[in-house]
């Protein structure tokens, strides 16, 4: 008479060590999905947040264009970087390439800022002016007051001069900033003398930004009277022919 063998335990063969059971193998792939799904809940829940960063920081771009100027102020051109320029601006380094095709692009927008920063107070300045002898004290003002009142647009002028010698684009910054400067000159004295004054403004200020013992302001004086001197004797005969 044959032994009868044991019956199968199906129970004891899905508890081998090991080998997980049927419930467990479903938990863990439900974990797995619920890992995933939780991954891209964060993960849209990040671009939903950058996307609403941008637009609650809407002058995030102008903020890189002048920590771009306060940049180059400190170590120039060469030393602006998108890496430098960005940790100056607090803000990310994929902000650079979002606003700005290129540092070309970014220092063309700054410096044409600052040109026109420095444009916008000499037209103020000039149109304080109300007559002829005023117009020459403003001048005056100009040069020993408002251009390169400090280091900062000493080294920024400096800078997109050199530029402008090599790049027509930034020259074209240079051009429009010289033609408002003389279209303000040219309210109170005739081209010619608007032109000579332009270049006197540009080159006293460059020696006295870089001369260690400045002379006193009546050397500035002197140079404007004799410049727009012309333009006194012509007011002078005007008035006598009136």
């Amino acid at each position: 008479m044959k032994a009868e063998l044991p019956a199968k335990n199906e129970s004891a063969s899905e508890s081998i060590p090991g080998r997980k059971t049927q419930a467990e193998e479903s938990t863990h792939k439900s974990s797995v999905r619920l890992s995933s799904n939780a991954a891209h809940r964060v993960k849209a829940a990040s671009g939903k947040q950058t996307r609403r960063l941008r637009r609650t920081d809407p002058g995030r771009r102008d903020r890189i264009i002048d920590s771009c100027l306060d940049v180059i102020a400190q170590v120039g051109v060469a030393g602006a970087s998108h890496r430098v320029v960005a940790r100056a601006a607090d803000v990310p380094l994929g902000s650079m390439t979002y606003h700005f095709n290129g540092m070309d692009e970014l220092l063309r927008e700054a410096f044409t800022r600052f040109a026109n920063s420095v444009a916008d107070r000499f037209e103020r300045r000039m149109a304080q002016a109300e007559d002829l002898d005023s117009a020459r004290v403003a001048v005056v003002a100009i040069i020993t007051e408002d251009i390169f009142s400090g280091p900062r647009e000493q080294v920024l002028t400096h800078e997109l001069y050199t530029l402008a010698a090599r790049d027509p684009s930034f020259r074209a910054i240079t051009t429009a900033w010289m033609r408002r400067s003389r279209a303000a000159l040219e309210r109170f004295f005739d081209p010619d003398t608007a032109r000579m004054l332009d270049a006197l403004i540009e080159g006293l200020s460059i020696h006295r930004a870089l001369d260690q013992q400045p002379r006193d302001a009546s050397e500035v004086v002197e140079a404007v009277n004799r410049i727009t001197a012309t333009a006194v004797d012509q007011r002078a005969k005007q008035t006598e022919t009136d």
